[in-house]
């Protein structure tokens, strides 16, 4: 599969830890790891060629992030949401994201606007690859959240993506969901280029809650 590198955030490793970690959170972001899988360290080392602490402190700095829950004398688990958790993850992105695009607009260029469109043309063109349809999704959301220039909340934006990604995939591959929301996203774009910051946030906001009550009724139909 291929992967837009735009939404990894990852650049060469420079430890093992930092390869082991890379390694992981791709299997978990892109669900090859699913909720409950066990992560066994020896398999894992032994997949990218090193030794077995690495990849336990890489264990350790996925757990931090919610991202694995370490057993005491079990090992390593991939942790999943319910869908309380869910909803709660999808509000906090909602609150930041509509945020984030408060603080960028002053700085948003006719420039941004076209590479907002492109991204939107993108995730048009793959409907019918849900997968990839994930990634271009996320790129879009991450790129207007990065105009605002706020490291701490941009980081904490890409988290979230970063928690319910897992999700998103098996929900648009299993799920009876459209993949089109070009509408959806012009709306963030027009709320863009008519200049009223709070009527960006409150578009970005009520963009992503929308998500919810769909998503909460597949979690609670397929637990």
């Amino acid at each position: 599969m291929d992967i837009d590198a735009h939404s990894l955030h990852t650049r060469f490793p420079a430890t093992a830890e930092e390869e082991a970690y890379a390694y992981v959170l791709y299997r978990i972001r892109m669900g090859i790891c699913k909720a409950g899988d066990r992560l066994i360290p020896e398999d894992i080392a032994a997949e990218i060629n090193t030794s077995r602490m690495p990849v336990r402190e890489a264990f350790r700095r996925l757990a931090s992030e919610g991202l694995v829950v370490i057993r005491p004398n079990r090992g390593a688990i991939v942790r999943g949401l319910d869908a309380n958790e869910m909803e709660e993850v999808f509000c906090m992105r909602g609150a930041l994201e509509g945020l984030a695009a408060r603080m960028a607009l002053p700085k948003i260029t006719s420039k941004h606007v076209a590479e907002l469109t492109r991204l939107i043309d993108v995730m048009e063109s793959l409907e019918q690859d849900v997968q990839q349809w994930v990634t271009a999704h996320r790129n879009f959301h991450e790129y207007l959240c990065q105009l605002c220039g706020r490291q701490r909340l941009i980081a904490q934006v890409s988290g979230l993506h970063t928690v319910v990604e897992p999700h998103m995939r098996l929900w648009v591959e299993l799920a009876d969901k459209p993949t089109t929301s070009r509408d959806d996203h012009m709306t963030i774009i027009a709320a863009v280029k008519a200049g009223d910051p709070l009527m960006l946030e409150a578009a970005v906001r009520e963009h992503i809650e929308a998500t919810v009550p769909a998503l909460r009724d597949w979690m609670t139909a397929s637990s």
